[in-house]
């Protein structure tokens, strides 16, 4: 065989093996977008991996994820759902609504899988039964079920007649939060005192400010930001010997007083399924909204001993999980 031969053997194998990877597909990319830090966040991407492989994805074997943390800078989620869409990634899964209307904002197309509290007052989907558009997801009753956490509170601190509500200015679902609060505290007859935070500085200053207004109580609205200074929302309560409520097992877990909310971990893994659905096939339109199913109250009895608290035998009946 004379070199001539040995080229245009060479090169027909060259041409019968392009079409063969041509015909591979691509490993399927999902975008996640957080407002948050991954560090306290560990336990609900678990949670977003254990949905995955439900409908069958794995991370690294057939499905990639690129990750974008915000770090509690709510102004950089533009630029960062930006980046992803120029991936070109599969689906977008966003957590809080400044990052879904972030992710909504860049694309048209690509599918978005949120975790919100209001879908519909943060103008994410037209309805929950009925999406509509390129969005849908998991809704965790930001605004609904405040009230009830107020409610808990006034039975926990009975004598508390002034109570400060903790929202993150830049979370859409605050002025919405704020009026319904409003409107439960009248009824029981408390004083409302709405304080504001969006930076770690500001929460040092929100708990002077409840020194100067002699609060009895606090709620904090659940929020991304909020997550991530779990710490040191839970310390400077502790310090300051004031009584809060908080949306997630994990404030009463790191020791905080008292929580109630759906688990956010379930909400994780609810949205992960949604994600492989979608990378299967399924459309955001035709998936829709889900609301929680699991709600849980935990009670850290050690912060209410310290706090010289009574925890009422109504809420320990009540109560999912009691810390001692």
């Amino acid at each position: 065989m004379n070199r001539r031969e040995l080229l245009l053997l060479l090169g027909g194998g060259m041409a019968e093996v392009r079409p063969l990877r041509a015909q591979q597909k691509a490993m399927p990319v999902i975008g996640f977008l957080s407002p948050a830090s991954p560090g306290p966040n560990a336990p609900n991407v678990a949670a977003l991996h254990h949905g995955l492989s439900e409908t069958g994805y794995v991370e690294g074997q057939n499905v990639a994820i690129e990750s974008r943390w915000a770090e509690g800078s709510y102004d950089q989620l533009p630029a960062l759902a930006a980046d992803l869409v120029g991936r070109k990634v599969d689906v977008i899964l966003s957590v809080g609504p400044p990052s879904a209307l972030a992710a909504k904002s860049a694309t048209l197309t690509i599918p978005i899988v949120f975790i919100v509290g209001d879908p519909v007052g943060a103008g994410l989907v037209a309805s929950l039964a009925r999406p509509g558009g390129n969005l849908t997801g998991v809704s965790i009753l930001a605004v609904e079920l405040m009230a009830k956490r107020l409610e808990l509170l006034s039975d926990l601190v009975p004598q508390a007649r002034v109570i400060a509500l903790l929202v993150n200015p830049n979370n859409v679902a605050a002025e919405p939060v704020i009026r319904n609060v409003r409107e439960a505290a009248g009824a029981s007859g408390a004083q409302l005192h709405i304080l504001k935070a969006s930076s770690e500085t500001e929460i040092d200053a929100v708990f002077a400010t409840l020194v100067q207004l002699q609060a009895g109580a606090l709620v904090v609205l659940p929020d991304p930001f909020f997550d991530g200074r779990r710490e040191q929302l839970v310390t400077l309560a502790s310090r300051h010997a004031i009584p809060a409520i908080y949306g997630w097992r994990e404030f009463a877990a790191s020791g905080g007083l008292i929580s109630y909310g759906p688990s956010f971990t379930a909400a994780f893994r609810l949205a992960g399924i949604y994600a492989g659905k979608i990378l299967k096939g399924a459309k955001p339109a035709d998936l829709p909204v889900q609301q929680p199913t699991i709600f849980e109250l935990v009670v850290n009895l050690k912060s209410a001993k310290a706090l010289g608290l009574t925890v009422p035998p109504s809420i320990l009946a009540r109560a999912d999980e009691v810390i001692e």
